[in-house]
């Protein structure tokens, strides 16, 4: 569950960074009830700040609203994580060609990657997802295109719910960090076709890899 934060900084924002990353890490699973007084009293804050972060998430995909059950964290099914892919692969490799092309440093996506590989090596694959989806920003937000950026920063929530349950079912952590090693090396070598499509094959094989094993959403 979400630990007490101490404040401030804005309320919302801490509120919000603690309940995404109680979700991306699991310790907030898919379908469970998130109740404003609950998580409120357990962050240390008034319902205010949980509320309007509820609202953020849920423009980010991560939290969902019914309208008996209220809010509720969101369940990762087939249509999702294809939907969420087409974009990637639509979208993703041209913007980190771009960004290389612009010759845009890649240190942030360097320091993500030296992360991951100590969280693979203690075994912390809750913190891969936080970690994953730092390395793909930072590899495709030199592109110079803001609108680009934008869309794609409007999918990183759901990427990384969907890499959480997809390595549930099949933990391809260790190739997908190899993957990006080789996408960061043509990318700081200036090799922008190969980047391109070494990221399109890398977003492409975790969709192959994980959507065989995922349940057809209920209707």
């Amino acid at each position: 569950m979400p630990e007490m934060l101490s404040l401030p900084a804005s309320r919302t924002e801490l509120v919000l960074e603690e309940i995404r990353r109680a979700i991306l890490t699991r310790r907030l699973l898919p379908g469970q009830p998130l109740v404003e007084m609950e998580l409120a009293s357990q962050l240390g804050v008034s319902k205010t700040p949980v509320r309007e972060a509820l609202k953020i998430l849920s423009g980010s995909g991560l939290v969902t609203f019914s309208p008996y059950k209220g809010a509720s964290v969101r369940v990762v099914d087939r249509s999702l994580a294809m939907a969420v892919y087409d974009v990637r692969l639509l979208l993703e490799p041209e913007a980190v060609g771009r960004a290389v092309r612009n010759e845009s440093g890649f240190s942030a996506a360097g320091t993500a990657l030296e992360a991951a590989a100590v969280a693979i090596e203690s075994g912390d694959h809750a913190e891969l997802s936080l970690l994953n989806r730092a390395f793909h920003q930072a590899m495709y937000t030199g592109c110079g295109n803001p609108l680009l950026i934008s869309v794609l920063d409007d999918l990183r929530d759901r990427a990384a719910l969907i890499s959480v349950v997809g390595w549930e079912t099949s933990p391809s952590w260790e190739i997908e960090w190899q993957e990006h090693q080789a996408i960061l090396a043509a990318a700081t070598e200036g090799e922008d076709d190969k980047a391109t499509e070494l990221t399109r094959r890398h977003i492409q094989g975790f969709l192959d890899r994980m959507v065989d094993t995922m349940e057809v959403p209920a209707s």
